[in-house]
């Protein structure tokens, strides 16, 4: 097979640089595995998410001299290319590749001429000859060319329209000599991202393989760490008590330090440019108590409310500031099914298994009606009187109309999602959780919920939350953050006394 006698030759390297510089190349099982899912004939492109320090820029530099030396393809005059945001991100993998070449035999190395000029290039004159070259998706595309191996380094963190335009000018170009194209990245920050839809929706003829942990788990928890960085049991990148290490102080920093760790290093779809969490996980596990322990309902009901759109989650939180009893609810219509919406979100089971607990309801068809919706959400609250209904001023109008076809007769408080409104309710809402004035059952519904959120943080230091990740169902969350921001105004205002009446 082409696959094994490729990783018998990557064996046959040595380690171009770091400590373990000089000393043969062995490769790990995830590394084999997938180069084995790369050069099977049936895929055309391969997908690798990994954490940073995994040598996924290394191990496709030795593919790529495999291949230029002809050990994977022997067509002629054979083209590979390095593509990547920008000419230095593209020059680590053409360093690599020279460092492989260096270890080779000397009557091997008289067979290339490296160009480290203006244009990054390695030619080979031997078993029919062949072109390494690098180029950058900040210039212009290459119609015309004819590969027979294209590595996409950090496709993650290309432009959208340049990225993809190069994307499709190489796959175009790959069909030409039946080439492959071999595409590695961390995660990317939203689920939106080209490389983000490669790793959810890969099309027929794609090898993926993603090292991503469970969401929602501690920032130093070393099982999930070791599920994005593999290479750390194998004696390759980082190791476990490295990683720990720098969790334990990205936590302690927090704010863009945390979600640069968790992009970077575990790598989870959390954005790292001035962005941060709106709580970690063990901040929310805090409010957590058990059934038995969790307070009553009494005094003011508040009802926070995230009226979905036409494919999203509609969202419901109840809270009771004067005991700080939490519940919230997340509805979806009923096409596609919880099962298939679960798979196409990238979560499994997990719709299933929040309706299973009660925690997820299912109306309507393919939308969920407003009115319908909101009048059994009422019913949630089981004849207790709602003082208020928390929304989005911009739909103000739609909850104008379901909250007359679901005959409700309360105040509605208008909130906007922008840095005036927003920011105020996330400080009000982290105020109040810290304080213990939060307190919920265990519940799937918000632990995914606020292991998604993402708060975008202006150059005054204020947070705010962001949707950036279109398929992270943030909607229990963001309905919480609105009921409780409301609960701690209301409790804040001062009570007026009634005064005695003075006869004249």
């Amino acid at each position: 097979m082409t696959a094994e006698v490729v990783i018998k030759f990557l064996e046959s390297l040595k380690i171009p640089e770091g400590p373990l510089a000089g000393k043969p190349l062995k490769l790990g099982e995830f590394q084999k595995r997938f180069v084995r899912g790369a050069l099977d004939p049936a895929n055309m492109v391969a997908c690798l998410s990994i954490g940073r320090g995994n040598a996924k820029t290394a191990l496709s530099a030795g593919i790529s001299l495999a291949a230029l030396m002809g050990i994977v393809d022997k067509q002629p005059k054979r083209e590979i290319l390095f593509a990547a945001r920008n000419r230095d991100q593209s020059k680590l993998a053409f360093t690599f590749l020279v460092g492989f070449i260096e270890s080779l035999p000397k009557r091997e190395r008289e067979k290339f001429t490296i160009r480290r000029g203006q244009r990054l290039e390695v030619e080979y004159s031997g078993n029919g000859g062949g072109l390494a070259r690098c180029i950058a998706a900040d210039g212009k595309s290459i119609l015309g060319g004819a590969p027979v191996l294209a590595v996409l380094d950090e496709r993650a963190a290309w432009e959208k329209e340049k990225g993809d335009s190069l994307e499709n000018s190489i796959l175009s170009g790959l069909g030409k000599r039946a080439g492959k194209a071999i595409l590695i990245s961390t995660s990317a920050p939203d689920d939106s991202n080209t490389f983000s839809r490669w790793m959810d929706d890969p099309p027929p003829g794609t090898y993926v393989q993603e090292h991503r942990p469970p969401p929602g788990l501690p920032v130093d928890d070393l099982e999930s760490l070791l599920i994005a960085n593999p290479g750390a049991s194998e004696g390759i990148g980082a190791s476990a008590d490295w990683l720990v290490s720098q969790a334990r102080r990205a936590l302690a920093r927090g704010g863009s330090a945390l979600s640069s760790f968790r992009n970077l290093n575990r790598n989870e779809r959390v954005a790292s440019d001035d962005r941060s969490v709106l709580l970690t996980t063990d901040e929310w596990l805090s409010a957590e108590v058990s059934l038995d322990d969790l307070p009553p309902r009494q005094g003011a009901c508040i009802l926070g409310v995230d009226l979905g759109g036409s494919r999203s989650m509609s969202a419901a939180a109840f809270y009771f500031p004067e005991t700080g009893r939490l519940e919230a609810y997340g509805t979806f219509a009923s096409v596609p099914n919880l099962a298939d919406r679960g798979a196409a979100d990238g979560v499994g089971t997990r719709y299933v298994e929040m309706h299973s607990r009660g925690e997820l309801r299912v109306l309507g068809e393919n939308t969920v009606p407003p009115g319908p919706w909101l009048a059994d959400v009422a019913r949630l609250a089981d004849g207790y009187p709602i003082a208020c209904i928390v929304g989005d001023r911009f739909r103000f109008a739609e909850f104008q109309e379901a909250m007359v076809a679901a005959n409700l007769r309360v105040q509605f408080v208008a909130r906007g999602m922008g840095w005036r409104d927003g920011s105020e309710d996330c400080e009000r809402f982290r105020r109040s959780l810290f304080d213990g004035k939060v307190k919920t059952t265990p519940s799937l519904l918000l632990r995914s919920a606020f292991a998604d959120a993402i708060t975008l943080i202006d150059p005054s230091g204020n947070h705010k939350l962001t949707k950036s990740r279109s398929l992270g169902r943030i909607d229990a969350c963001v309905a919480s953050v609105l009921a409780v921001a409301q609960g701690d105004r209301m409790t804040a205002r001062p009570q007026r006394k009634a005064r005695v009446p003075v006869w004249l």
